[in-house]
């Protein structure tokens, strides 16, 4: 009964005209700052905390809150359209919801992703609002070990992203781990791979990877097919708005990307990456049609952009609970909760209750705007792909120039950022996968710090990644994943020769 009483007690703060105003504030621009590759929420968040101080502490921190979860959805608006993730949790909405701007039906891509990131939303607050101190308790048993197995099972997950070839997928992820050493050693201070170039000591930023290799590269690929001859506007097909069989398809993946999402998201270090890895694998080794994903498939946005969502909501609870940051962006909040003199922690729903569940509560609200806000503008959005070659390619180089250059101001960045875009441009012409790439990247330098923390605290024995049953469990769900794509490569070569040999000469 007292929970039920602070959950209502949080609406009536959570609704008050001022509040209302912030959450409307940070939603919107959680929006923009999604669509703007290069920025992203961690960075938004960090850019209000100086404008925001002397603000009520309940409404600064709900406009953050709005900027977080905001920035979600925004982030798939550029990936669907103009295949440009701004986010490492937008490059799985980018593999099928770009192919589904290509055959006519972006606005169906961008309409399931507002539905998806409202439900999600929606789906992982209800669950925060019930489950988050229970939770608490699983999120404690999890610790090196757990924390190097669980990145293990989303890098094998990759191969779930490899289309025909698992050797070129592994390729990739390679690349991308070999990527994610380049930089200052956080254990030994040495620095790694820089080839003597100061501004690669801090390694090679995300932002920059994934710009070069989506938009770029496919600038590239579109100048191509512009000077061939072969290049054409990508015409709306159908209704703006979902089909019947698209609705059918997606309930079962935006269910099972809502829980994805929250069970990942509240893994302290985990974040909305691993939640849409695992989502996207998930819906892919479950379909009755894998062949479409990659093509197309509307399962592989609706589950991917559902658990992105949902998995903000799980990240605010190891931030509230224990006051550990759950993703980056939820480490900047945990610097505002500092600067307003306020300790998260267990004791904060005893000390605060008015202000948990006033920004609990602002979320169910914020999800409801950014529904409201987004399916009226998918017209708008969709209007970018009519723009003529001539003038789309140059806007997609200025708005991918741009967000690099405006992180760090560093030229150096640039012509890194042009590498990867021909090295993009490459791997589509001898259809290596970009997606295990990117991943690997962003997991990489947390899997190696797990690696070692684990190694450190067994005194170098190998035995500690199999020394408890979630390490087991983790360690058999990799080797199944791993079995299964060799299985389903094995039995495609298998049909392949059969029908060859039975085809006539």
């Amino acid at each position: 009964m007292d929970s039920f009483i602070h959950i209502m007690n949080g609406f009536s703060v959570s609704l008050t005209p001022i509040n209302l105003w912030y959450t409307f504030l940070g939603v919107f621009m959680g929006t923009v700052i999604g669509v703007l590759p290069g920025i992203g929420p961690a960075a938004g968040i960090a850019l209000l905390i100086p404008v925001s101080y002397g603000l009520n502490p309940t409404s600064a921190l709900i406009m953050m809150a709005g900027v977080y979860y905001g920035a979600q959805y925004g982030g798939s608006v550029t990936s669907i359209l103009i295949n440009t993730p701004g986010e490492s949790s937008s490059v799985m909405t980018a593999i099928d919801g770009h192919q589904m701007a290509r055959k006519g039906r972006a606005g169906a891509a961008l309409a399931i992703s507002a539905w998806g990131s409202f439900i999600g939303g929606t789906i992982g607050v209800i669950a925060l609002t019930l489950l988050a101190v229970p939770l608490t308790k699983i999120a404690l048993g999890f610790g090196p070990p757990e924390y190097f197995m669980l990145m293990l099972v989303a890098l094998t997950a990759v191969s779930a992203l490899t289309g025909k070839s698992p050797a070129k997928g592994m390729l990739a992820m390679m690349l991308g781990l070999a990527i994610a050493t380049i930089g200052t050693d956080l254990q030994s201070g040495q620095t790694r791979f820089a080839m003597g170039v100061t501004e690669l000591q801090d390694g090679v930023g995300f932002v920059i990877v994934v710009v070069g290799l989506f938009a770029l590269g496919e600038v590239f690929s579109a100048m191509e097919e512009h000077f061939h001859k072969r290049s054409e506007i990508l015409r709306l097909k159908g209704k703006l708005s979902l089909t019947k069989e698209e609705w059918r398809r997606s309930i079962k993946p935006i269910a099972r990307g809502g829980t994805i999402g929250f069970l990942i998201g509240l893994l302290p270090g985990a974040g909305a990456t691993i939640a849409t890895i695992m989502s996207y694998s998930v819906e892919k080794n479950m379909s009755k049609h894998p062949q479409e994903f990659g093509k197309g498939a509307i399962e592989g946005v609706a589950g991917p952009e559902t658990a992105n969502n949902s998995a903000t909501a799980g990240a605010m609870v190891p931030l509230l609970t224990l006051g550990v940051p759950g993703s980056g962006s939820t480490a900047v909040l945990l610097g505002a909760f500092v600067m307003y003199g306020i300790q998260p922690g267990p004791l904060l729903f005893q000390s605060r209750p008015d202000l948990v569940w006033g920004l609990v509560n602002s979320m169910y609200v914020g999800n409801v705007m950014l529904l409201l806000l987004n399916l009226p503008l998918i017209g708008l959005f969709v209007r970018l792909l009519y723009i003529p070659t001539g003038i789309l390619l140059p806007l997609v180089i200025v708005l991918s120039t741009v967000g690099i250059f405006s992180v760090n101001g560093n030229t150096l960045e640039l012509y890194l950022c042009l590498m990867f875009g021909v090295l993009g441009y490459v791997f589509r012409k001898i259809d290596i996968p970009l997606a295990p790439l990117v991943l690997a990247l962003v997991l990489g330098g947390m899997m190696e710090q797990s690696f070692r923390q684990a190694m450190t605290l067994s005194g170098g024995n190998p035995k500690i990644f199999v020394g408890s049953v979630l390490t087991i469990s983790l360690a058999a769900l990799s080797v199944f994943i791993i079995g299964h794509t060799v299985y389903k490569a094995l039995s495609r070569k298998s049909r392949l020769r059969s029908s060859a040999q039975t085809s006539p000469t």
